[in-house]
């Protein structure tokens, strides 16, 4: 990171929402992956739709595309944005759920959050409706893959950083 100035703060340290009236709308997208670790017969019920809520990951992408719309509404100076796409995907592993949210828009500020955020609800809703079967889920990973558009430029996250989760203990 190269530039360690916070935009969210006014002169006096008082938290403030950036102004990105000046700025020129660009296209602007960013990726956002994360893990749902679980019991491998959590995967199974998930992957065979024989968890008793119901389809756990139509769900989960329904939520995680509400998340990306709604995201100023839950983190406070973020802008409020006219989403123009959002795509979620879902991996059934062994013993993991690995979440794949994509936003794009053309804006005058990103979409980072939304990825994120909604990434995060994502994982959120799969913990819900799975937890009365497995209550040892760990939720992990929330991360920034890629961002593209805006001043800043290109971001893709370097393959070589470690995972947050590495290994999830049983109790």
């Amino acid at each position: 990171m190269s530039d360690l100035t916070f935009t969210h703060l006014d002169p006096l340290g008082r938290a403030r929402m950036v102004d990105v009236t000046p700025k020129e709308p660009t296209h602007r997208r960013a990726v956002a992956r994360g893990k749902v670790f679980m019991q491998p017969e959590t995967t199974t019920a998930i992957a065979n739709r024989e968890v008793k809520k119901g389809d756990v990951l139509a769900v989960a992408r329904v939520a995680a595309i509400q998340a990306a719309k709604r995201t100023s509404d839950t983190i406070p100076l973020c802008h409020p944005l006219l989403i123009g796409a959002v795509s979620v995907n879902f991996e059934i592993g062994d013993d993991a759920i690995e979440i794949e949210v994509q936003v794009e828009t053309v804006d005058r500020t990103g979409v980072e959050m939304e990825a994120l955020h909604a990434c995060s609800v994502a994982a959120l809703t799969i913990y819900d409706m799975c937890k009365s079967a497995d209550r040892s889920m760990v939720i992990g990973d929330v991360t920034l893959w890629e961002k593209t558009g805006g001043r800043s430029g290109t971001y893709r996250r370097p393959a070589n950083i470690a995972s947050a989760v590495t290994n999830v203990v049983e109790p």
